[in-house]
């Protein structure tokens, strides 16, 4: 149990290490976008598999997010990725970081989404009654 109380604290931080590289100057533009999603993935209340689905919802958090972790990782400079990690050591070991703007991105994003599946939902079912 220790060793997986262990891996997902080390998860957590991976995603606050992207989370400063995504804000860091030295990292190219196509990792910023990569490094976003993954921790705006990380971040979302709403999972690519559902969780209530057996075995296979939680395969987004076993298998796809520390994937995408990894990859986001290696697009970094290694300069960059050292001075993230301290950063992102910082932050977990003095105070919790807090970002009310990008907080309001996924929810707005996820709720477009929703909107605009609920209106192709109402117009399909339209559709069909005529």
């Amino acid at each position: 149990m220790k060793k997986i109380k262990d891996w997902a604290k080390n998860l957590k931080r991976q995603i606050y290490v992207l989370y400063f590289a995504y804000k860091h100057d030295n990292v190219p533009w196509y990792a910023k976008v990569f490094a976003a999603c993954i921790v705006a993935y990380a971040f979302s209340p709403i999972d690519l598999i559902p969780d209530f689905i057996p075995v296979l919802g939680y395969l987004d958090e076993v298998i796809i997010l520390p994937l995408g972790i990894m990859i986001a990782l290696k697009m970094i400079p290694k300069e960059t990725l050292a001075e993230c990690e301290k950063k992102a050591s910082y932050e977990l070991e003095h105070r919790k970081p807090k970002n009310w703007i990008m907080g309001t991105v996924i929810i707005t994003l996820w709720s477009i989404i929703f909107l605009w599946g609920t209106i192709q939902g109402y117009q399909l079912l339209q559709d069909k009654a005529r």
